[in-house]
C-alpha cells in the first residue's frame, strides 16, 4: 500500500470525489436512481460531512482520489446510530486491504463520536463489500432503519459499537 494515504476530506476534493463515486456506479453498472449516485449532496461532500458527529475520509494514491467512506448520523432515526456512508473504490483500489482499513477508521471515529451502533445499506450485487462488512462485524437486518432515500439498496446491515474494541 505504498503511496496510498487516507485522510479527512477537504473542500477541494468535492469535484474529484463525486467523479470517482459516479465512475464506480457507471463502470460496475449499478442503479443510478435510489442510490448514492443520485444524492444531491454528492457534489458537496466536504460540506455534508463538515458537521458534528460526522467525518468523511478519502483514499489517495499518488495525489489522486481512488475511494472513500464516511460516517454520519442516520437520517430520521431517534436512536444513537450512525451510518457508514458512501464507501466506494475505483477498480484499481480494490483487493488491497484498503476497504478493511477504512472501515476500521470510520468505526473508530463513530465510537469516538459516541454512537452505539453503525448501520449501512448496500446493493445485492456488491458481494465483495458485503463480505468485507461481515468480516468487520456487521450483521444482516430484515428491514431498513431510518429513512435514507436509497430505495434500491435492499441490503441492510448493523454493527454494535463497543468501546472496548
Amino acid at each position: 500500500m505504498e503511496g496510498i494515504r487516507i485522510r479527512e476530506i477537504q473542500k477541494s476534493d468535492n469535484e474529484q470525489l463525486a467523479a470517482v463515486i459516479r465512475e464506480v456506479f457507471i463502470a460496475d453498472g449499478y442503479p443510478k436512481t435510489g442510490t448514492a449516485f443520485a444524492d444531491p449532496q454528492l457534489n458537496f461532500m466536504f460540506e455534508t460531512y463538515n458537521r458534528p458527529r460526522s467525518v468523511y475520509f478519502v483514499v489517495e494514491e499518488n495525489n489522486s482520489i481512488i475511494g472513500g467512506a464516511g460516517v454520519g448520523p442516520l437520517e430520521n432515526s431517534t436512536e444513537n446510530i450512525c451510518e457508514l456512508q458512501k464507501m466506494y473504490f475505483l477498480k484499481e483500489a480494490r483487493g488491497k486491504g484498503i476497504g478493511a482499513q477504512l472501515i476500521q477508521k470510520c468505526l473508530a471515529k463513530a465510537r469516538e463520536f459516541g454512537y452505539e451502533k453503525c448501520y449501512l445499506e448496500t446493493l445485492p450485487e456488491m458481494l465483495a463489500a458485503q463480505h468485507l462488512y461481515r468480516k468487520a462485524g456487521f450483521e444482516y437486518l430484515c428491514e431498513p432503519l431510518g429513512a435514507t432515500g436509497h430505495t434500491t439498496c435492499p441490503i441492510w446491515m448493523l454493527k454494535e459499537l463497543k468501546t472496548d474494541n
